[in-house]
């Protein structure tokens, strides 16, 4: 059987190092666009999709594929559907829903590739349940809803089942409340891309906090706590997944959770925003780590080199932030100054970094490396939904700062 877990452009290699950290081998996955594949035994399926539900960090959803074929015709596509067999996989009178997309192929009509599929599903269900062709399907959405999504990308189907219900960057401890938040996936991408060390003698700080999200994402890594414990999925009520299967997914991350508050805090927020402070203060206490984090109200241009080691206790910091644009601002011009500000701010004259500074930052404007000085060290195209972005890094010393 394959697993498709679907993720952010830019971010399919993170998914891949989520997927061996729970223990897949590299051998059994697959990468492409958007879209990475694992490859497990057929016995081993529900625990598998549990499991990759409750640790991926940077996926979007979790699929199982039930076909994969070839078609250039709608006729093709209607055979090719109905040799999937749907009965082991859709109950008796449970409802599903068909969504799709393709590119690159002959058959580029969503509306008319969904009524295809639909009726080849209904027509294999009602033959493998000893219906008339003619009789009504029930669906019952209190019995249970299947939601089915076809892709096809130059002319190949895949055919797949969603596991996930809601996307995955929907972990329950935030509600979808904050002016345009980061979703928790990106955040946890970032905060690997930025390649922080927890528990040495760097803070991460995000001086743009909003609701939390970059920091508490860093604080659920460093703790190894599973980003989907707290939340339900959609394949919890399959027969061929089911509760059982999340029961002992759950245990297990519950056994590796580090539950050792150390002395000393890794992770800080910072926001002008005294609303978005404390909705970052709920969210931590939801996440169950606020007793790991620190949030305060504060000008993120105040926030220098020195003002940050009096506040974390920590030679180095790493600033790790999305700064306000696109709908977030009224003008181009608020975002020169905010680029502008964190360059003063955090790198010198030159754009080296100050002494005890690590900046990455990501931005969908391409004029952040001119307003701050210097092109970027080192610098990554990710996607924060349908904006293109660059993640920016900056960590070489300025020659008066070593």
């Amino acid at each position: 059987m394959k697993i498709i877990v679907t993720a952010l452009f830019g971010l399919e290699s993170l998914v891949c190092e989520d997927l061996m950290n729970i223990g897949y081998s590299k051998d059994h996955i697959t990468i492409s666009d958007g879209m990475i594949a694992l490859d497990v035994p057929a016995g081993q399926l529900a625990d598998a999709v549990a499991r990759v539900n409750l640790w991926v960090r940077t996926g979007e959803r979790v699929f199982v594929e039930l076909g994969n074929f070839q078609a250039n015709t709608f006729d093709e596509l209607f055979d090719g559907i109905s040799s999937v067999s749907w009965e082991d996989f859709i109950p008796l009178d449970f409802a599903f829903h068909i969504n799709g997309y393709s590119r690159k192929s002959d058959l580029f009509g969503i509306s008319a590739c969904q009524s295809i599929c639909k009726k080849a599903i209904v027509r294999r269900l009602l033959t493998a349940r000893k219906k008339l062709l003619t009789d009504a399907l029930i669906e019952d959405e209190r019995m249970g809803l299947l939601k089915i999504q076809f892709g096809i990308v130059a002319n190949q189907v895949s055919v797949m089942m969603d596991t996930s219900g809601e996307g995955l960057h929907k972990r329950g401890y935030r509600p979808l409340t904050h002016q345009a938040p980061i979703k928790e996936t990106l955040a946890a991408g970032l905060v690997r891309l930025s390649r922080y060390k927890p528990f040495g003698e760097e803070a991460l700080v995000d001086p743009f906090c909003g609701s939390g999200t970059i920091v508490i994402e860093a604080a659920l890594t460093a703790f190894s706590i599973a980003p989907g414990l707290n939340r339900p999925f959609s394949a919890e009520y399959w027969p061929i997944i089911g509760k059982d299967a999340f029961t002992k997914a759950r245990e297990e991350a519950l056994s590796l959770q580090d539950r050792d508050v150390p002395d000393d805090i890794y992770f800080f927020g910072s926001d002008l925003d005294k609303i978005s402070i404390e909705s970052s203060m709920r969210n931590a206490r939801a996440a169950g780590i606020d007793k790991v984090v620190r949030f305060m109200k504060a000008d993120a241009f105040t926030q220098s080199a020195e003002a940050l080691r009096t506040w974390t206790g920590l030679p180095r910091q790493l600033i790790l932030c999305n700064p306000p644009y696109g709908e977030r601002l009224l003008t181009e011009e608020d975002a020169q100054k905010i680029y502008e500000g964190i360059g003063r701010t955090y790198l010198d004259d030159e754009g080296y970094c100050r002494k005890g500074i690590r900046l990455s930052v990501i931005s969908p404007d391409d004029t952040f490396e001119r307003a701050v000085g210097r092109p970027a060290d080192k610098r990554r195209k990710l996607y924060n939904g349908n904006i293109k972005c660059q993640m920016y890094h900056y960590y070489k010393l300025g020659k008066n700062e070593k």
